[in-house]
């Protein structure tokens, strides 16, 4: 066997061991992606005569999307979870004075197609395998474009400016949000926004067979929210 078949050889086998060390250290840092701690709800006094409605995370999804190239194809990965939580005021007589408390969402439960690239997300583009990075909040500050009257069965659009909060960064982002009334005591809508990945420090780990990850992030929240003893967390 020759010299440069031996260096060639080592070269390869030294890349196969890099490569597998590397998904063996995601594989054990990325954890089962199971919650820590049940979600938390910053209650929502609001107004008199304002109603307060709690989101159900039952009903509800948070997502992600991007896209990327896998294998040489091109792939929209999407990755969601329902975990999530927050209170709505909403003032009928009077619906800008309407007010959201703090979103939580454990973003170490979100999933995607691929167990791998789930346990590469919390080992290290989100770090949400960590305790003090588990969850993600959206802490609204000012809500504008409510209509002067809110009908049941009817949509209607407005934006959401605040903090969102992720791995422990800090940025300043608007939800274009839809909700529909569908009765007095639920709420059915969606809101979303688009992030850059540095904007949060998201760095894409080395993966055979991926390439050219997106920069820009799509979330997406779709909620329901009921209001009266449906609404009461569960002790």
């Amino acid at each position: 066997m020759s010299r440069i078949v031996k260096l060639i050889i080592g070269v390869v086998v030294a890349v196969a061991l890099a490569v597998a060390g590397g998904l063996l250290y995601i594989y054990i840092t990325g954890g089962s992606g199971e919650a820590s701690a049940p979600l938390t709800v910053e209650e929502v006094n609001g107004d008199e005569g304002a109603l307060v409605f709690a989101i159900v995370p039952e009903e509800s999804l948070v997502s992600f999307e991007l896209d990327e190239v896998l294998m040489g194809q091109p792939k929209t990965v999407v990755g969601t979870t329902n975990q999530i939580s927050g209170q709505i005021s909403v003032n009928p007589d009077s619906p800008a004075e309407s007010e959201i408390g703090t979103i939580e969402i454990n973003v170490r439960t979100l999933a995607t197609d691929s167990g791998l690239r789930d346990r590469a997300i919390r080992s290290q583009i989100l770090q949400s395998a960590q305790d003090d990075f588990e969850f993600a909040h959206f802490i609204p500050a000012e809500i504008t474009g409510m209509p002067e009257s809110v009908t049941v069965g009817e949509a209607f659009t407005f934006q959401v400016t605040g903090d969102l909060v992720i791995k422990g960064i800090t940025q300043s982002v608007t939800f274009e949000a839809t909700v529909t009334a569908v009765s007095e005591t639920r709420l059915e809508g969606s809101a979303n926004t688009t992030v850059t990945r540095e904007m949060y420090n998201m760095q894409i780990p080395n993966a055979p067979g991926v390439a050219n990850v997106e920069e820009e992030v799509l979330l997406t929240i779709n909620f329901v929210a009921v209001s009266g003893a449906e609404a009461t967390p569960e002790a």
